[in-house]
């Protein structure tokens, strides 16, 4: 179904945004979005389900057709920046749609033919169920349920609303529950009302969910509409001192149903909500912060365990040490430790048979709890969501590489002036906001850095991205690969965690394999003679990253035309011109052990590249003079200053993140490249300067007015410079991360200037010689990190930061003289709050101090 979906949204983008490039095949479009509109709709009834086969065949022939558009759309757009003379040589005659129209056709005889045989079987009306019986056994979180019920009593001057959030599984629905039945409870509030909200209630079946609790009405309610029946839940609770929990909020438009009725008056009014959802949460409740539910302890795990499996009764000692481990497996979920439970029930029969269920169970954790989530997400995000499963579990994933996966893979798509990478983001704060993914760490401007999940999600991702046959793990064990080689070829997407290199000696074959990607604690050199086996064995790859260093760039490579995501690791210090037959490459990352690579390809012929990273200092090719070619590319890090000119920057005109790596001072004065120019780039919000000569100090910086005007990350790094310059970057208006590194700025002291850093928010010093620092709070007012590493010499930080109303966080690492400052300044910061309440923008405040102080 998301590949139907995908596709259709893609080709109405394309219609949208790109019609010029498919102008020659309009017509087998248009028939296409047609096919797949009547496939959706087949797949959209619950019966299609029930046609395994047909519904395989579909989601084959999607992608292949995806495959064809993709292709047609990169040859139309190679060729369209072509000169009309080379146009017209090399011009190649439009894709044939025709033998796909006509699978499609085939596959629409099918369908019909299904429904015809379905429509005379006469169907049966099956009532709604039940919702399941709810156990109020709530084992640990005695702190959040004292917490929930605390707020159920306390006094307000209107409606008060109680958001409890948390992960799936994590135990929000009994924790509910379990207040709902407190006895404390019932004496408090003489009407209860449960609603459990399902993905489609209305509003009408809200109320009527309300009103059912009236014992005596004298009108048919099931008559009313829905602004009748609004009236009457407010005539009913106006008086009333009542609680409403609604439980599974999935949407902030759940909440609007139900709150039309409830005038925000009602002073002894309590509503009680569960949600996933941290926006729903946040919106129903503006007041008060959402309590969070915390996984179990290891502990209250085994003690949670134990009693759903033994009751009041003792766990015999045998099974204690066993029972631990599989409770441990369940890393805090509640849902999976009452799931797991279950099976572990099987084995009260004989002493003998219990142990060997429980054996069993303890090495099956995951495939006993892989069906335990229910999930609804929008298609855009469901894709998305799975792809988790193509890195190991508990991986820490970076989200710039996430990020460029799903827009590689096709997940992503335009949506007006909004980029992709901006979308796609949205995409993982949505995931994050429902509590499916946990951040781990933040870039100092805010935006998400890495991120993990729960083991227990990873394995329903794994599993449902491998019931659809989207994705496969391949692991070594037991001397072999699982599962065989030899059944990867209606794969699409293949992660394999070790033994990278006897996989490959295997000499595998996946005609439909999109996205190879590997995970290995080692990087392995692959051998000359086996270098073709990747091209040779994956011809669609889109997403291709493996932790394998090349010796050398196989020929085939360059024909691997539909990939858009290329990490690549070798010793080389060139890249060939043939690079560039690579056309659709969106993001490529080159990690060498050389000190400098030479491209020789021109970049801005890359028509689809957005994304250049390497850890060299890159030269590259002398880039044409006109041309549009280049629009596309946001990041280019690292560049030699000779690669810095005016021609290049005309064309990479869009670039929002730009590392300069070599002799720096022969660039500020205009030796070699120009700093200049840099000015020009008014997307660039992100520069990287790292000063690779020895010895090399720079005497000076460019005044404020050549940096790019919208600049709000800088780093500096090597450059030797005299503090005096800060005054410089304080000028640098729209500055928001100022990162100093190794050696960045010399000498003993720092006088900081009046008038400078009025937006910055975080500032980072490594590796200095710094001794006294001289600041006040003006001189940093919307300072939220301070982040101070390696630097031995500093004596104190300036106590008068600490009336800095945004600082949060403040971090030292081996800066051992300026830890008793940094302590000052915490108990200062302490003691404002404590008298004046939370200070404006700012309700807590980290001290982190390594190695920590006796």
């Amino acid at each position: 179904m998301e590949a139907v979906e995908l596709l259709l949204d893609k080709l109405q983008q394309l219609c949208l945004y790109q019609a010029h490039l498919i102008k020659d095949c309009k017509d087998d479009v248009e028939n296409l979005e047609k096919n797949l509109q009547f496939v959706k709709a087949f797949l959209k009834d619950s019966s299609a389900k029930k046609q395994q086969t047909l519904v395989l065949q579909i989601r084959d022939l999607v992608y292949e057709m995806e495959d064809i558009i993709d292709a047609y759309v990169t040859n139309a757009a190679t060729n369209k920046s072509k000169s009309y003379f080379i146009r017209v040589v090399l011009a190649k005659p439009p894709v044939n749609f025709l033998g796909v129209d006509q699978r499609f056709q085939s596959l629409r005889r099918q369908i019909e033919t299904f429904r015809d045989a379905s429509s005379t079987t006469s169907l049966v009306q099956h009532p709604k169920q039940e919702p399941p019986i709810r156990d109020n056994l709530v084992v640990g979180l005695e702190d959040v349920t004292e917490e929930v019920k605390s707020y159920l009593t306390e006094e307000t001057n209107e409606l008060d609303v109680i958001t409890i959030v948390g992960m799936p599984g994590i135990g929000k629905t009994a924790l509910a529950w379990k207040t709902y039945a407190d006895h404390d409870v019932i004496n408090e509030f003489p009407i209860r009302i449960w609603i459990d909200v399902s993905s489609e209630f209305t509003m009408k079946e809200v109320f009527l969910a309300i009103l059912k609790h009236i014992p005596s009405l004298a009108v048919n309610i099931n008559d009313k509409n829905e602004v009748e029946l609004a009236q009457f839940v407010a005539e009913y609770l106006e008086d009333g001192h009542f609680l409403i929990v609604m439980d599974d909020v999935l949407s902030t438009d759940d909440w609007d149903k139900l709150q039309f009725a409830l005038p925000k008056s009602i002073k002894k009014g309590k509503v009680l909500i569960t949600s996933c959802n941290e926006s729903v949460a946040w919106y129903a409740s503006k007041y008060r912060s959402p309590l969070r539910v915390r996984f179990l302890t290891p502990s209250e795990s085994w003690s949670l365990l134990r009693v759903k499996v033994f009751g009041n009764l003792e766990c015999p000692t045998e099974l204690e040490d066993i029972g631990r481990l599989i409770a441990d497996q369940c890393e805090g979920l509640p849902l999976a430790i009452v799931t797991v439970a279950r099976a572990l029930l099987e084995g009260n029969l004989s002493s003998s048979t219990t142990i060997r269920v429980w054996t069993k169970v303890c090495s099956r954790v995951p495939q006993y709890t892989s069906n335990i989530f229910h999930l609804n997400l929008p298609y855009q995000l469901r894709m998305c969501f799975l792809y988790f499963g193509m890195f190991p579990s508990d991986f820490e994933i970076p989200a710039w590489t996430l990020i460029r996966m799903w827009i590689a893979e096709g997940f992503v798509q335009p949506r007006g002036s909004v980029s992709l990478e901006e979308t796609a983001e949205s995409y993982l704060k949505d995931l994050v906001s429902r509590n499916l993914v946990r951040v781990e760490k933040i870039k100092s401007n805010g935006k998400i850095k890495s991120c993990r999940i729960h083991g227990m999600l990873h394995e329903y991702c794994r599993i449902e991205a491998g019931k659809e046959g989207v994705l496969q793990q391949v692991q070594f064990s037991d001397g072999d690969f699982d599962p065989p080689i030899s059944d990867l070829s209606s794969c699409y997407r293949l992660c394999i965690t070790s033994n990278i290199l006897d996989f490959l000696a295997c000499k595998p074959s996946g005609p439909r394999v999109r996205s190879f990607v590997g995970f290995s604690h080692d990087e392995v050199c692959l051998p000359l003679a086996e270098s073709s086996t990747i091209p040779e064995a994956f011809k669609q790859l889109r997403v291709l990253a493996v932790p394998i260093k090349f010796t050398k760039i196989p020929s085939d490579m360059y024909r691997l035309v539909h990939l858009r995501f290329l990490t690549l690791s070798s010793d080389l210090a060139v890249l060939p011109a043939s690079l560039s037959k690579l056309w659709s490459i969106q993001t490529l990352t080159v990690n060498t052990t050389s000190c400098t690579l030479e491209m020789k390809a021109d970049i801005c012929q890359f028509t689809q590249l957005r994304h250049f990273k390497t850890n060299a200092c890159a030269t590259l090719a002398t880039t044409a003079k006109h041309g549009k070619e280049g629009e596309n590319l946001q990041t280019l890090a690292t560049v030699s200053p000779a690669s810095c000119t005016k021609e290049f920057f005309a064309r990479a005109c869009k670039l929002k993140k730009l590392g300069i790596r070599g002799k720096l001072s022969l660039f500020l004065d205009g030796e070699i490249g120009s700093f200049d120019c840099l000015g020009e780039l008014t997307c660039l919000e992100n520069l990287k300067l790292r000063n690779d000569v020895p010895e090399g100090q720079l005497r000076r910086l460019p005044p404020a007015n050549k940096f790019p005007p919208s600049l709000r990350n800088l780093t500096l790094a090597d450059t030797q410079l005299d503090w005096s310059e800060m005054r410089i970057l304080g000028l640098l208006k729209g500055l928001e991360v100022l990162k100093l590194k190794c050696n960045a700025f010399m000498g003993g002291k720092w006088v900081t200037d009046d008038g400078g850093f009025e937006h910055l928010e975080s500032l980072y010093i490594e590796d200095t010689d710094l001794v006294v620092w001289v600041a006040s709070a003006h001189h940093f007012p919307r300072l939220t990190t301070l982040e101070l590493r390696r630097c031995e010499k500093l004596d104190q930080i300036p106590i008068q930061l600490a009336d800095i109303p945004t600082l949060q966080f403040l971090e030292l690492y081996d800066s051992r003289h300026a830890a008793a400052s940094a302590i000052r300044i915490r108990d200062e910061i302490q003691e404002h709050m404590h008298e004046q309440g939370p200070r404006r923008n700012a309700t807590k405040f980290t001290l982190s101090i390594y190695p920590p102080t006796e």
